[in-house]
């Protein structure tokens, strides 16, 4: 294993973030390529946590965008500040400005309200981590606004000019894969897919999170969750569910894991009647017993 991965993944084991080797090698390479990084996998396996911890490897900050079907340039990019714009129109109606001098003046960057993209291009002290988040929930014709930002880290306003990055952003695009994304977008990005942690490693994230709980106890859940994604589900559990189990259990003061104590606690898991109506079917003690055979 080359030693800059390593120390990699030793310094994301020191900040709560278990990677394994592939990841962690596309990790680094986003950074020392400077090229985004697009992580797709099912929901709950820690897509945007990675973006957290680059931020925290970094010691930058974090700034999100958080996709959603609809989502345009005013929210995502920039949009004026109207009210501060007529306002200034009616103090200087009056003025020796002309009327060219008067509308570069309302179309100035202190006009200009900053969203999270133009934010990140933008900062002056330290380039930020972008996170664009669940990108697959925007429509696509959104995906054309990012396009030159991908590539170029600018952007371009129609009333300022082109606005180049100060420091190129960590750009971090997650998706759930609720649809295709472009080839246009793809081929900006390095990419990797994130799936359902192995046995070992959902344990070991679980222990390290919470490492008060006991072992045998740990085993069980992180077993009885595995026997859960084998199920025909509409939702399945990923991680942040195993670790929302495990929490409960720590905060009820549970020192047993038992099927009476699962069919308690099951809406930490499983979020739709649906599907705890298809495992008490199935028989949550049934499905206990042959995770622990």
């Amino acid at each position: 294993m080359i030693a800059d991965i390593q120390a990699f993944i030793d310094r994301f084991n020191q900040l709560g973030y278990i990677v394994e080797e592939e990841l962690a090698t596309v990790l680094l390479l986003m950074l020392k390529l400077e090229k985004p990084l697009l992580l797709e996998g099912p929901p709950g396996v820690g897509k945007t946590e990675a973006a957290h911890i680059i931020a925290s490897y970094l010691e930058t900050d974090l700034i999100r965008l958080q996709c959603y079907e609809g989502l345009d340039v005013n929210t995502a990019i920039y949009e004026w500040n109207y009210q501060k714009q007529l306002l200034s129109i009616k103090i200087n109606e009056n003025s020796a400005l002309s009327a060219t001098e008067k509308e570069a003046h309302i179309f100035g960057e202190d006009f200009l309200l900053k969203r999270p993209l133009l934010q990140a291009i933008t900062r002056t002290d330290k380039a930020p981590v972008l996170l664009i988040d669940e990108i697959d929930r925007a429509d696509e014709e959104f995906e054309a606004f990012l396009l030159e930002l991908l590539s170029d880290f600018q952007i371009s306003i129609p009333e300022m000019g082109t606005i180049k990055a100060t420091h190129k952003p960590i750009v971090l695009l997650t998706s759930n894969r609720t649809r295709e994304l472009s080839d246009a977008l793809k081929r900006r990005c390095l990419y990797h897919w994130i799936e359902y942690p192995e046995f070992e490693k959902e344990i070991n994230i679980l222990r390290k999170k919470y490492p008060s709980i006991s072992s045998d106890i740990a085993e069980m859940l992180v077993k009885y969750v595995h026997a859960l994604r084998e199920l025909k589900l509409q939702k399945t559990p990923g991680i942040a569910e195993t670790l929302d189990w495990a929490h409960s259990l720590i905060a009820l003061h549970s020192d047993t894991f038992t099927a009476e104590y699962i069919e308690k606690t099951i809406g930490c898991v499983l979020k739709s009647e649906s599907d705890i109506q298809l495992l008490k079917s199935r028989g949550i003690e049934n499905l206990l017993e042959d995770v622990n055979t």
